[in-house]
């Protein structure tokens, strides 16, 4: 399998590879970017506010028709055209750079769409507040089928993401259909943590995922021994780093390995391998809140995984994609080889034999979904069937 190759360019393919698997429908998505094709010929950087426009029309279409579904009574079509439109705002206004016209207005309407299609939908999906040292940290809980108390995976973001494209991945639905909850969560950096309080990174990501064990500890619903972590994309940094310093995970997954992701920024540099937005580098300044290259740069040098996976103690699942043009395999097979005192590991590269080649399973997300739902329900005690 391979990546939908729409644009000239893997950036804007990559973000239309995301709308796909996350339920976007290819008719309304070929609408969108008919009329801006030729745009995305000068590169990721250039064209994308014309990319906005056209999936922020799409998104106005999609609302509008939703409230006739409103009106006349039909609630859960209403949120599915909604959801819809939520996810073509969201992934409008990440490819937009810091400070871009209209993308503060695009992030508060995707917002806006997504709790009301969640109230309309009656969706497994709570909106709560994870307190901070500084802040707090935006989450959604997704409760697992089944009574009384059950295990639970923290979810985290990657570089980009926010928690609502955690929750339209699917993976929280594929863990709640074996008896596992999933707190998706807006980590310092990322979501609403950076847009709407301006809390950057934190790479020492056991600072922020503790506080969400602890949250998570006051949850009659939670079972406080079955609690696991992963993450997405830079979250293969996030994860791993966080259940080697909390004692309280049981078990953790990759879904793409970022064993050392300092020194990935360094081949950026140099242009090796493909970069997952547009404006790049303004980005990671202000997701790190930094002011120039050479504060980010030294934010980010402790952004590797040698001497942490070995701290790791509980099962640990690290999985690729065979084809990731972001992040090399081998650091996937970096992060497998220190887990040496992790009692099960887990370890899987998906092929073109199955799909999810690309970086984080953008060609086919199903697998990823599948493969690390049921390496929780092996190690957190749920069921796969």
């Amino acid at each position: 399998m391979a990546l939908f190759e729409y644009f000239p360019n893997y950036i804007w393919n990559l973000s239309v590879s995301i709308a796909l698997e996350s339920g976007g429908k290819i008719g309304e998505i070929i609408d969108m970017c008919q009329p801006i094709r030729d745009a995305a010929a000068g590169g990721g950087d250039a064209g994308t506010p014309q990319f906005m426009a056209q999936w922020v029309a799409m998104a106005d279409r999609l609302a509008g028709l939703a409230e006739e579904d409103e009106a006349a009574g039909h609630r859960f079509s209403a949120s599915d055209k909604l959801n819809r439109a939520a996810l073509y705002l969201f992934v409008a206004e990440r490819m937009q750079a810091h400070g871009s016209a209209g993308r503060t207005e695009t992030y508060a309407r995707a917002l806006a769409s997504f709790e009301r299609a969640t109230q309309l939908g009656r969706l497994n999906r709570e909106r709560v507040e994870i307190p901070l040292a500084t802040g707090t940290m935006p989450a959604f809980f997704t409760r697992g089928v089944g009574d009384g108390p059950r295990p639970v995976v923290v979810y985290c973001n990657g570089l980009d993401s926010c928690k609502e494209l955690l929750v339209l991945s699917r993976l929280p639905e594929a863990l709640a259909r074996r008896g596992i909850s999933t707190l998706s969560v807006d980590q310092p950096g990322s979501g609403e943590a950076l847009r709407l309080q301006g809390l950057p990174v934190d790479p020492h990501s056991e600072n922020w995922a503790s506080k969400a064990v602890d949250w998570l500890e006051q949850q009659a619903e939670v079972d406080p021994a079955r609690i696991g972590m992963t993450g997405i994309s830079l979250g293969g940094h996030f994860a791993p780093r966080a259940v080697a310093y909390e004692s309280r995970f049981a078990s953790g997954a990759v879904w793409g390995a970022n064993h050392n992701w300092a020194e990935v920024q360094q081949k950026r540099l140099r242009r090796e391998g493909e970069n997952p937005v547009p404006h790049y580098w303004q980005h990671v300044m202000w997701a790190f809140g930094a002011d120039d290259m050479e504060t980010f740069l030294a934010r980010a040098e402790d952004m590797h995984l040698n001497g942490v996976m070995e701290k790791i103690r509980v099962p640990f699942l690290v999985t690729h994609g065979a084809h990731d043009r972001q992040i090399a395999i081998d650091y996937a097979h970096q992060s497998r080889d220190q887990l040496v005192n992790s009692p099960r590991v887990g370890f899987k590269v998906f092929t073109a034999r199955e799909g999810g080649v690309e970086h984080v399973g953008a060609d086919n997300m199903s697998f990823g979904c599948d493969y690390i739902a049921d390496w929780f329900a092996d190690t957190l005690g749920g069921h796969a069937g």
